[in-house]
């Protein structure tokens, strides 16, 4: 289970900062990377996400999850600053909102899409109303946290060229299944900034999977991704395997679904699921030229 480091001296979170740089290219408000003030942004954002980690929004079930999961590392690679404006696509159950409105709060935004309650059942998601009620129980982390209604074939994220980064996490095999993926990505590139970020993180499959393998095992190969990214407008700039887990065989009875933390299998074989961890990840990061 990850631990949090609650006290950190200035030079030790400089250090992991620096440990952490070579996964990531973006200089900080135009900084040259090597430069003192680049790294003195980079130790103040690492202390601030580390900071959210320890926070009380954050259940004991996420926090033993951190270490798949890798929240400050991935964050760190996708170059978020607390001043970014940020918007979360289809943020399940709040587990990097639970993340990124603390660090975002006084002088970010964080906005996070949902499905309108009264779209039809295939056009929401259940989750939807324990993530609000989430954000409802807690104001003093979550009432900045913009909510944008989205409705499948108009999809808006903000207003165009708005955004500075834009964060999807295991979301894209969903997408595909539901076919979302033609709208979507259009919609991320146009409510970026020139300059702007988009982030993925998903379940990485094997090279030349069909539509029907991807449906039925939950996994995506990192080209697919590619792909419609780039047809999008992106570029990819770097990719980083924070997220990666060579344990992950990829070929379970029900998917990526039969690994933590969903075990669809239940106790079947749980001891031998829970010894491979989660999912092996991609962690893909695009810029809108």
């Amino acid at each position: 289970m990850f631990t949090p480091r609650f006290a950190l001296s200035f030079s030790s979170l400089l250090g992991l900062t620096l440990a952490f740089a070579g996964c990531r290219d973006a200089p900080q408000k135009g900084d040259a990377p090597g430069s003192s003030s680049a790294q003195v942004a980079r130790a103040s954002i690492d202390a601030e996400l580390r900071a959210a980690l320890a926070g009380p929004a954050r259940t004991d079930e996420e926090r033993a999850r951190d270490v798949y999961r890798h929240p400050v590392e991935t964050l760190e690679f996708f170059g978020l600053r607390d001043d970014m404006n940020v918007v979360e696509l289809w943020a399940p159950l709040g587990y990097y909102t639970a993340v990124l409105a603390p660090v975002l709060r006084d002088h970010g935004k964080l906005a996070a899409t949902l499905f309108d309650p009264n779209n039809p059942p295939k056009q929401r998601f259940g989750w939807d109303a324990k993530y609000t009620e989430r954000l409802d129980k807690n104001p003093d982390v979550y009432s900045k946290v913009e909510r944008v209604i989205m409705k499948p074939g108009a999809f808006s994220f903000g207003p165009d060229a708005s955004a500075d980064l834009v964060l999807t996490f295991r979301n894209v095999h969903n997408w595909l299944s539901e076919g979302y993926s033609d709208g979507v990505f259009p919609a991320a590139f146009r409510v970026l900034k020139s300059g702007g970020v988009f982030g993925v993180v998903d379940h990485r499959g094997a090279p030349g999977m069909t539509p029907a393998q991807i449906e039925d095992t939950g996994y995506v190969p990192e080209d697919t991704i590619i792909a419609l990214a780039t047809k999008a407008g992106f570029r990819l700039v770097a990719r980083s395997e924070i997220n990666a887990n060579p344990k992950d065989t990829k070929d379970y009875p029900k998917g990526v679904w039969t690994l933590p933390p969903m075990y669809s299998m239940k106790d079947v074989d749980r001891a031998k699921y829970a010894a491979i961890g989660e999912s092996d990840r991609m962690t893909l990061k695009f810029i809108k030229p």
